[in-house]
């Protein structure tokens, strides 16, 4: 459960890559954002990439940028924490969507040999967390890469996806971008995300208006994320959800009737994010294959007999 920062401290585990100014990794910059105003022609354009890039401008520009981060800086901790479950190394790696590199604070050298930070927004590639990590800052839209093909040993990305217009085709140019048994870990915001908030103006507009409309962004159905990986071309795919709940203290006066509806105890106002987590590979021919079907010795209906397939000395107690 997570509270917005300055109201109640975020225990987390210390920044793997928190080091001291000298020692920082080299950072470059370059550029590869798509014309203002593209759009992909087979879609349709449900958000406007432009009016998005000028919020996480504006965002980036604020006097506190880390005030209202907690939340993208948790699931980026929980991304790297996937990262690290594979015990490898990646020469190459890219952050698709970096913002203000939520994922990279929590990587370090011995795992990332450079990392290509990736966003629509100057001014988050310019105000970046501190990382040990050689990085390289792209400016380049998400549906819109300017890498070649097998370029890529990780490409990792945290909550950007949630607002392309086109992720069918966003994830086929992660693929495109993926050397040959390299891996995609990615989250997006889940369909219960702000289920409170969401019935409670449901509820409210129902009972003054008649009717309801929606207010938030459209969400993508945790079935349809399968689907979706392996038509881009991915593998040995998997997806899980989770759940991270931030209590505020309270809302505006003209809302307090919606916070009567779902008050916690203590007075506070509940908020669940439902995160999607999402891992596929690229193929390559030493990954593990499948058995072909018809292969199997022992059917299902078999597995209880197990004890007696087995010799006297291995049987379970």
């Amino acid at each position: 459960m997570l509270r917005p920062a300055g109201l109640w401290r975020l225990c987390r585990r210390p920044w793997a890559a928190r080091v001291p100014a000298e020692n920082l990794g080299r950072r470059e910059v370059t550029s590869g954002v798509s014309p203002r105003g593209s759009t992909s022609p087979r879609t349709l354009n449900i958000f406007d990439r432009d009016l998005k890039r000028k919020q996480k401008n504006w965002a980036a520009r604020q006097p506190e940028p880390t005030k209202f981060d907690y939340l993208k800086e948790e699931v980026g901790s929980r991304i790297a924490d996937r990262v690290y479950d594979i015990p490898r190394n990646f020469p190459l790696a890219l952050d698709l969507g970096c913002g203000r590199g939520y994922i990279a604070q929590y990587l370090n050298k011995e795992t990332i040999g450079k990392f290509f930070q990736a966003d629509i927004a100057e001014n988050a590639l310019k105000n970046s967390s501190e990382t040990e990590i050689p990085t390289v800052s792209v400016l380049a839209d998400e549906e819109f890469l300017p890498f070649k093909e097998n370029t890529f040993d990780l490409v990792v990305s945290s909550l950007s996806l949630h607002w392309v217009n086109d992720l069918p085709r966003a994830l086929e140019q992660i693929h495109y971008i993926l050397k040959p048994d390299g891996v995609f870990i990615g989250a997006m915001f889940g369909g219960d995300t702000l289920y409170e908030l969401r019935c409670s103006l449901q509820l409210a507009e129902t009972e003054r208006e008649g009717g309801f409309s929606p207010h938030i962004s459209p969400f993508t159905a945790v079935n349809d994320l399968g689907h979706l990986l392996g038509r881009a071309g991915f593998n040995t795919l998997t997806v899980d959800t989770d759940e991270i709940q931030v209590n505020y203290p309270g809302m505006f006066e003209l809302m307090e009737d919606l916070q009567e509806m779902y008050r916690n105890e203590d007075g506070s106002v509940p908020a669940t994010y439902q995160i999607y987590y999402m891992i596929g590979w690229k193929y390559h021919e030493s990954q593990a294959r499948p058995a072909e079907r018809g292969s199997a010795t022992v059917s299902f209906g078999e597995l209880g007999k197990i004890n007696n397939l087995m010799p006297p000395g291995k049987k379970s107690q």
